[in-house]
């Protein structure tokens, strides 16, 4: 397993749970002295990428860009993949396309979270899951050409009445066509739907895809009641070689954050 960190260039998400928020220069130079293995980054959309620019970066700290995230397009520009309105759900899924063409020139994944709406709770289940159901097929397929996988993030009941167990998640995915999405297991939400993380993740199998590694009030890991040991031994169960990224808060701030997470990371893989 390795370790991973959030950077967010999205102002409107600022406070909000990305650890480093001083743009991308000096935060992959920060991670990379921290020994990070990689970056996930939260963009307000691909043309804040300077693709180039990005590749120099990540050369020159030893990183590699683990995903890209979506949520930019519904904290931002407002679109979400189940809204009722047929246009708006085109214009949704074609910023999704955006995302996967710009990770995937580093061989990194999209991140679908906020975007799968609805973030609400009213409106048809039934039609929003359909909906859903269709973007993760468009979206799966576009990202195979870069030989990546779509990710599909499910979200605690507060954020969506779409998926919010591993096992609703295994469940969807496995009725799609495409075998191109996986899931991103978040212990955050986990720690709100799951009644038992581990058994969640042994069930999840080879659906698991990403981890968000955070503590149960989204602070760093080991700033809250999270127990790893089992997370952890279920992981290598299910042999993930994956990703733990932290997702989290940047508490008390965005260095000792980074320098937190790092620490629980060694102590709980041994790396």
């Amino acid at each position: 397993m390795k370790s991973c960190i959030t950077i967010s260039l999205v102002e409107e998400a600022r406070g909000g749970p990305f650890v480093l928020w001083d743009g991308l220069e000096k935060s992959i130079a920060f991670a990379a002295e921290l020994g990070y293995d990689a970056v996930e980054i939260f963009a307000p959309g691909p043309e804040a990428i300077d693709v180039e620019s990005l590749r120099s970066m990540l050369d020159s700290a030893n990183l590699k860009l683990a995903a890209l995230g979506t949520g930019a397009g519904w904290v931002k520009h407002r679109l979400q993949l189940a809204d009722p309105d047929a246009g708006k759900r085109e214009q949704a899924r074609a910023f999704v396309r955006s995302i996967i063409d710009c990770a995937g020139q580093f061989g990194a994944a999209a991140i679908i979270g906020s975007m799968q709406g609805p973030s609400g709770h009213t409106g048809d289940a039934e039609a929003a899951r359909g909906y859903l159901c269709e973007a993760l097929e468009d979206g799966g397929s576009h990202a195979a050409q870069y030989d990546v996988p779509l990710i599909y993030e499910p979200l605690n009941r507060y954020e969506t009445r779409q998926c919010c167990t591993v096992q609703d998640g295994v469940g969807m995915l496995e009725s799609l066509a495409t075998d191109n999405v996986r899931l991103l297991c978040d212990l955050f939400h986990m720690n709100i739907e799951e009644a038992d993380i581990a058994q969640a993740l042994l069930q999840g199998g080879k659906w698991v895809g990403h981890i968000h590694f955070v503590d149960s009030n989204r602070r760093p890991v080991g700033l809250g009641h999270m127990q790893y040991g089992p997370i952890i031994d279920a992981l290598r169960q299910i042999n993930y070689q994956g990703y733990l990224c932290a997702e989290a808060f940047p508490y008390p701030d965005p260095y000792e954050a980074a320098r937190q997470t790092m620490r629980a990371y060694r102590y709980w893989t041994g790396n």
